[in-house]
């Protein structure tokens, strides 16, 4: 287990042998492969690393908000994401990661953006976590060159079919409250 930071953002990464990782990987792999259909390894991968990296609550709430404080609207994230200069590592990091935060309780957790949207007094009661989701995974995607450039291709196809992979992780949790 290790702690990485890219772009100013420190997230826990887990070692590809980590158990968590392992049984990720497995139900996100039965859940994409032979229940969607869908053959992208490195996507499955990407997104068993996501669910992995999401355990630890550090990795949750990453972005500091206007009064110095993480926060855990969306609306906050963007607004900071669009403050930040147009190139450089930070600003893709950002983005990926409200991307990756979008997709997470979009996918493994859609009552809690539910309850959200209902509350009129919320910061995100106006925000489309999908249409965020896939604008910010298409900006993180821009960034193409090395170190990037991989995983830049997996992003822009998580912003194409970000509502594929929030159903693909619905799936994952449904196969995950299953496990005895």
């Amino acid at each position: 287990m290790e702690h990485r930071t890219q772009g100013g953002i420190t997230m826990w990464t887990p070692s590809p042998e980590h158990p968590l990782r392992k049984m990720f990987a497995g139900i996100t792999e039965h859940a994409f492969l032979i229940e969607l259909g869908v053959t992208d390894t490195k996507l499955i991968d990407y997104l068993a690393d996501m669910l992995t990296r999401f355990l630890h609550m550090d990795s949750v709430c990453k972005i500091s908000g206007r009064n110095g404080r993480f926060t855990e609207e969306v609306s906050e994230m963007l607004k900071e994401a669009e403050s930040l200069p147009e190139t450089g590592d930070t600003r893709r990091e950002v983005y990926r990661y409200i991307g990756d935060y979008t997709l997470f309780w979009t996918g493994l957790y859609p009552e809690v953006i539910q309850k959200k949207a209902a509350n009129r007094w919320a910061s995100d009661h106006f925000v489309d976590f999908c249409r965020s989701g896939k604008q910010c995974y298409l900006i993180a995607s821009s960034f193409e060159n090395d170190p990037w450039a991989e995983e830049s291709a997996v992003l822009k196809r998580l912003s194409n079919d970000f509502e594929l992979c929030a159903y693909g992780l619905n799936q994952v949790r449904k196969e995950f409250e299953e496990i005895p």
